[in-house]
C-alpha cells in the first residue's frame, strides 16, 4: 500500500484520515508476502536479531505511513492525520515495560502524528496516565468494559493535568479511546442462543452497539463536565472514542451495521480495507446521527442482558482475555516466521 500509493489513493478519495497497525496486521504483511524478504535478508547478514529485524521493518513502515498522513495531520492542526503502532502485547500486564516500549517507538519513529496503542488492561491504566504526563499521544486499545472506558477517560484527564502542571502545552496532545463492538456481538450472540427463549433471542445483534453508545454517553459525561472545561480552557483536546472491530462477523447482519449505527461527532471508526469498499459501495451517504434517546435505549438493552441471565462482566473479561491473547499469538507468530526467514537465509 505504500509502495503502490494506495495508501495515499485512500486519502486523497476514500476519506481516510489515519492508519492503525498491530502484530496481527504486520504478521500478515512480513509473513504472509515476499515485499521485506530483501529488507529481512539484508538485516540478517548484518547479524541483526530477530526482534531487531522486525522492530526495524515495523518502524520503516510506521515512519512512510506517518508521512503519507502529514498533510493530513497540517490541514486538521494536529487533529487526524495519526498512524498508530502497539506496544508488545508481552507487556500488556506490565506497566514500568508499556511505558518503556511507548517511549522507545516515539523515539524510533520520530513523526508528531504518532500514536502508541496501549491496552486497557488494569497494568495498561496507569501507563496511559504516565505517559499522558509526559506529553504522548495514546490510542488505548482493546477496550470492551463501560467501568474500564471510565478508568481510561480518568487516567487521561490526570494525564494532562499532570503535564499542564509541568508546563506543557495541552494542544500537542491527542488521543482515542478504542472500544471494540462487533466483537461484543459474537461473544454474546451464542449465549443467548443458548438460553433460547423469545426475549433471549430478541436482543442477538443488538449488543455490540448497545455498549458503544453507552460508552458514547459516558464520554459526553465526562467531557462536559467542569473538570473537562478546565482542561479544555487550557487548550486540551477531548479523547475521541475510536470504534474498533466495525466488520460485520454475522452474514446475516448487514455488513455496514456497526459503521451506519455509530455516527456522531468527535468520534473515529475504524475500518478494514473491505469495509470501507462495502460503504464506499452501498453504505448509507447521509446515516443518521444517533441522539440522547437512542443511548437511552441501548443502556435498557445492556440491563435486558443481565434479565435473561448473561452477566455483563463476564462478557467483557472473556473479551478482554481474548483479545490480549490473539494479539500476544500473532506477535510471537511473527517473531517466530522472522526467525525462521532470518536462519534461512
Amino acid at each position: 500500500m505504500l509502495t503502490s500509493g494506495e495508501l495515499a489513493r485512500l486519502v486523497s478519495e476514500d476519506a481516510v484520515t489515519g492508519v492503525t497497525s498491530n502484530p496481527t496486521i504486520f504478521a500478515g504483511a512480513i509473513t504472509g508476502s515476499d515485499d521485506y524478504d530483501d529488507q529481512l535478508g539484508e538485516m540478517a547478514r548484518r547479524g541483526a536479531d530477530t526482534v531487531e529485524i522486525v522492530t526495524a521493518l515495523m518502524t520503516q513502515d510506521i515512519q512512510a505511513g506517518c508521512d503519507v498522513l502529514r498533510p493530513v495531520w497540517e490541514r486538521t492542526g494536529g487533529g487526524d492525520g495519526f498512524v498508530s503502532v502497539e506496544v508488545s502485547p508481552d507487556v500488556a500486564d506490565d506497566t514500568e515495560a508499556t511505558i518503556a516500549e511507548a517511549r522507545d517507538w516515539v523515539k524510533k519513529v520520530d513523526r508528531s502524528n504518532l500514536y502508541v496503542k496501549v491496552p486497557a488492561t488494569p497494568a495498561g491504566v496507569p501507563a496511559i496516565r504516565r505517559l499522558t504526563g509526559e506529553g504522548i499521544s495514546i490510542n488505548v486499545t482493546l477496550i470492551f468494559s463501560l467501568d474500564r472506558y471510565r478508568e481510561v477517560m480518568d487516567a487521561y484527564l490526570t494525564g494532562l493535568d499532570e503535564y499542564r502542571a509541568s508546563g506543557g502545552r495541552l494542544d500537542v496532545i491527542t488521543s482515542v479511546a478504542s472500544f471494540f463492538v462487533s466483537r461484543f456481538d459474537t461473544e454474546v450472540d451464542p449465549r443467548l442462543e443458548q438460553i433460547g427463549t423469545p426475549e433471549a433471542l430478541e436482543l442477538r445483534g443488538q449488543t455490540g452497539v448497545a455498549n458503544a453508545r453507552v460508552a458514547y454517553g459516558d464520554f459526553l459525561d465526562t467531557f462536559r463536565g467542569d473538570r473537562w472545561t478546565a482542561l479544555a480552557t487550557a487548550g486540551a483536546r477531548v479523547q475521541r472514542p475510536l470504534w474498533a472491530s466495525t466488520s460485520t462477523k454475522n452474514p446475516d447482519y448487514p455488513d455496514t451495521k456497526y459503521v451506519d449505527a455509530l455516527v456522531q461527532k468527535d468520534t473515529v471508526d475504524t475500518m478494514p480495507l473491505e469495509t470501507i469498499a462495502v460503504v464506499k459501495e452501498h453504505g448509507n451517504p447521509h446515516p443518521r446521527r444517533f441522539g440522547e434517546e437512542d443511548i437511552a435505549a441501548a443502556r435498557s438493552t445492556l440491563r435486558s442482558l443481565d434479565e435473561v441471565g448473561i452477566e455483563y462482566g463476564d462478557v467483557v473479561q472473556k473479551l478482554e482475555d481474548h483479545g490480549v491473547e490473539r494479539f500476544t499469538a500473532s506477535w510471537r507468530e511473527l517473531v517466530d516466521d522472522v526467525d525462521q526467514a532470518r536462519k534461512s537465509g
